[in-house]
């Protein structure tokens, strides 16, 4: 803030505590010839270092606010013990203005785009807020909005989150053994907080970009208290527009893609020991697909079209009391309630007369296929497709948290957890199957497979429910001096399932977790920190498959499990001066009790799921992460992430049904969404007070990829008819070896700031570019083809993470 710290220690090298004048100075004598260290800290501000040599008589250090300024007064916000936001081990934070320079940049600004640039979140593209954490798979990922859990916190089925950049002040993503106090996960916590109005002051911010108009307005609640309020409308038809000149995969969007949503967060102080505090979000998203081709060519005539319509609807609302009965004790009261409606209509029909080919009429031109006994030039395909789902997820919760100060460093808390879910499905499916029928003879004399196709008309009505309870209690010990920090807890988690017509009771999981943060050097030289950190505990959480369940599936009591993980850490952590952070973290997951599904495909009847619950996976791995904090010229971050997945379901069958293949069986692979190397480079340059440069560059390896064979015909029956389709298959088998090409995703953003000191005003106008080197290198992988002409499709040959344009975004920002 530029004034003096009248009041400030001085921490000299030899013990010494002096204390600033009114002019924020002090006098001391220094060795001649000798380097040595003084600390400065004052109430409020992060403590600051200094290295004195024999440059000069006079140093001037500059200490950082460490807490909120609000009017004359410097209040000093303390968060209750194990909500810090980066602890070596158990999880990495990002600031509310790390999210601004790297979330709010693009055709969608979503806060994912984030935390898919930390360490140890495997690359999923531009258009996937779906990662996998630390190997794990994408759905175990769990948020949480101002302690509230979110049962599906996406857009568009998993496109983008449901995060506005502009309505979340800070997050943090826990992926290491994070404390007992949370759960519902195997894999990653991503924390989430609201921005918190203030109690004085009243703020507007106005923003515009490529695809979308938000605001933000603060309002005081009297002077104990504040109303946010947060609202965002997308219009991508100009992107859309644009993106159809030069993409064939966009020009089937007839309803172009759109969010609207609105949130906000209140808080109000009773009195200095007793807070309320609430937050909603109440959002839709949809999209249109019509899209019509219409073939003229020599082995395919007529049209071939497809239509969806796509209606996701979402809204949740919190509220909650803290409470300090004692100075040494916290009591934290929430409950929230949540739902969710997802509405889906798709329709595929075919109309066309497709042609045999050479080869298919040179083995069955003759009476060998039981039907004509002449074949036509070609036959009619006239067939459709449709499904209807309704889908609905009622989400109630609340828990009771109580921390007591036993003082001497120690601290005891306790809590208990009841959520409920209730999860109602009406879906229809108008299917064409295709099914082994027996083997036929061709013209050579050789015996080959054909199969029958028939129409299958499914509906499922699905009105399920579960109570997940849980309590947890732990133990802290945190002493600066002493350099040791160590908490011991354990949770309990326990799920009760409630069927229509049917119940499941299962057995409780007991989750002991340990943590021990060691402090190994202290201003030692050019190193200000050297920290050590030790984890391992274990970790539980149910599979949203499960939610389908009915009583045909024959689960019995006591048969269903939750995920279960067993994780364990080591990290070190290293402070330099000048604000370097590097810190280390090693680990290694065992996973068991892990849920899986495979298709039942025994009989002519719609393939049923079978459910178990055996399923296991070992994870290693170790994540690098060189940080620079804020300084006035440049700051960012480097990490690179090594991840070595493997899982295994003891009792998978391989299974090739209507082009879904699956030949891993029971035996140990790499899940699809796998990537061995993950490599992230963050940084913002400010060439001046007005002008930031922000870049984005990563890297990461190939994904696994099956290894395919020749593209085959085969014969198949229409039933009820006497009419033959010529299909294509192609043999694939799972590979350990074979994997698409490598990423380079490249993004920038450029932004131009405008601000008087004396004024309230702020404006930011930024242009970005996404996807830079798309137009140079494009990643490889599999190809893929039409079943009913063979023919290899163009462009398929691209590992397809993003769309294969670079994207131009540019935004404005006001703010008040």
């Amino acid at each position: 803030m530029g004034m003096p710290l009248e009041g400030a220690l001085v921490h000299s090298w030899d013990g010494e505590v002096l204390e600033c004048g009114e002019d924020g100075s002090v006098r001391l004598d220094a060795p001649s010839g000798v380097r040595v260290v003084v600390r400065v800290s004052y109430p409020g501000y992060e403590t600051g270092r200094l290295v004195i040599g024999d440059e000069g008589f006079e140093f001037r250090v500059l200490l950082r606010l460490g807490g909120v300024m609000e009017n004359r007064e410097l209040v000093v916000e303390a968060q209750r013990p194990g909500v810090s936001e980066t602890r070596t081990g158990r999880s990495v934070g990002i600031s509310g203005r790390d999210l601004s320079r790297t979330a709010e940049i693009g055709v969608i600004e979503d806060v994912m785009t984030s935390i898919k640039l930390l360490p140890g979140v495997g690359y999923s593209g531009s258009f996937n807020a779906m990662p996998s954490i630390r190997g794990g798979f994408p759905g175990d990922l769990v948020a949480s909005l101002d302690g509230f859990y979110i049962e599906w916190p996406y857009h568009w089925g998993g496109v983008a989150s449901i995060f506005d950049p502009r309505m979340i002040s800070r997050a943090r993503l826990s992926h290491g053994v994070f404390s007992s106090r949370y759960g519902n996960t195997i894999s990653g916590l991503l924390e989430l907080a609201s921005r918190k109005a203030s109690s004085t002051d009243t703020a507007f911010e106005l923003s515009l970009s490529t695809s979308a108009t938000g605001f933000n307005l603060s309002q005081p609640l009297g002077s104990s208290g504040g109303l946010m309020l947060m609202g965002k409308v997308t219009y991508w038809d100009p992107f859309v527009w644009a993106a159809k000149q030069v993409s064939k995969e966009v020009r089937m969007v007839s309803v172009a893609p759109y969010i609207r949503s609105f949130a906000f967060s209140a808080n109000y102080r009773f009195s200095p020991d007793l807070e309320w505090t609430s937050s909603g979000f109440f959002g839709m998203d949809g999209i249109g697909v019509n899209y019509e081709d219409r073939a003229n060519q020599g082995d395919a005539i007529g049209t071939n079209s497809m239509e969806l319509d796509w209606l996701n609807r979402q809204g949740f609302f919190m509220t909650g009391f803290t409470w300090n009965p004692a100075l040494d004790k916290v009591v934290k009261f929430q409950a929230g309630a949540g739902l969710r409606s997802q509405n889906m209509t798709g329709l595929i029909r075919y109309d066309l007369y497709l042609m045999y080919s050479s080869d298919f009429w040179a083995k069955w031109g003759g009476t060998t296929i039981p039907g004509p006994s002449v074949f036509p030039p070609g036959y009619d395909l006239d067939q459709t497709q449709a499904m209807h789902t309704d889908d609905t997820v009622i989400n109630t919760q609340g828990r009771v948290d109580f921390d007591w100060n036993l003082g001497d460093g120690f601290l005891a808390a306790f809590g208990v957890q009841e959520m409920y879910l209730q999860w109602l499905k009406k879906e229809r499916f108008l299917l064409w199957q295709e099914d082994y029928a027996g083997t036929l003879v061709d013209n050579s004399g050789q015996s080959w497979p054909y199969y029958e196709a028939y129409a299958v008309d499914h509906t499922i009505n699905v009105h399920n429910g579960g109570f997940f309870t849980s309590a947890y209690a732990l133990a802290e010990y945190a002493s600066d001096d002493r350099g040791l920090n160590v908490e011991l807890g354990l949770r309990l988690d326990h799920l009760y399932f409630m069927g229509r017509d049917f119940t499941l009771q299962t057995l409780p999981v007991v989750n002991p977790r340990l943590n021990m943060d060691f402090k190994i050097l202290e201003n030692a030289g050019p190193l200000d920190l050297l920290g050590l950190s030790l984890g391992t505990g274990l970790f539980s959480s149910m599979n949203q498959g499960v939610s389908s369940l009915d009583a045909s599936n024959g689960i019995k009591n006591y048969e269903m499990k939750q995920n279960r993980s067993w994780t364990s850490v080591a990290g070190v952590k290293l402070d330099f001066a000048y604000g370097y952070t590097l810190t280390f973290e090693a680990y290694i997951k065992r996973i068991f009790d892990r849920a899986y599904t495979y298709a039942d495909i025994q009989g002519p009847a719609l393939h049923q799921f079978v459910y178990k619950f055996d399923g296991v996976g070992l994870v290693r791995g170790f994540d690098v992460m060189l940080q620079k904090f804020e300084s006035r010229y440049w700051d960012g971050w480097i990490s690179y992430s090594f991840t070595h997945a493997r899982y295994r379901d003891p009792q998978g069958v391989e299974t090739n049904l209507m082009g879904f293949s699956d030949t891993r069986g029971s035996s140990w692979y790499y899940p699809d969404f796998h990537r061995f190397h993950n490599l992230n480079l963050v940084i913002n340059i400010k060439p001046s007070r007005d002008f930031n440069i922000a870049a984005r560059f990563g890297f990461a390896s190939g994904s696994p990829q099956n290894d395919v064979g020749a593209i085959l015909s085969y014969p198949v029956k229409i039933s009820g008819t006497t009419t033959w389709m010529e299909k294509w298959k192609r043999a694939e088998r799972y590979s350990d070896s074979r994997r698409s090409g490598f990423v380079l995703p490249l993004d920038l953003k450029f932004s131009f700031f405008s601000f008087n000191p004396q004024g309230k005003v702020i404006s930011e106008v930024y242009l970005a570019v996404e996807n830079i080197l798309s137009l140079a290198y494009k990643p490889k992988s599999n190809t893929t083809f039409n079943s009913f002409t063979g023919k290899e499709e163009a462009g398929s040959t691209s590992a397809n993470y993003t769309l294969n344009i670079p994207m131009i975004s540019f935004g404005f920002r006001w703010s008040y």
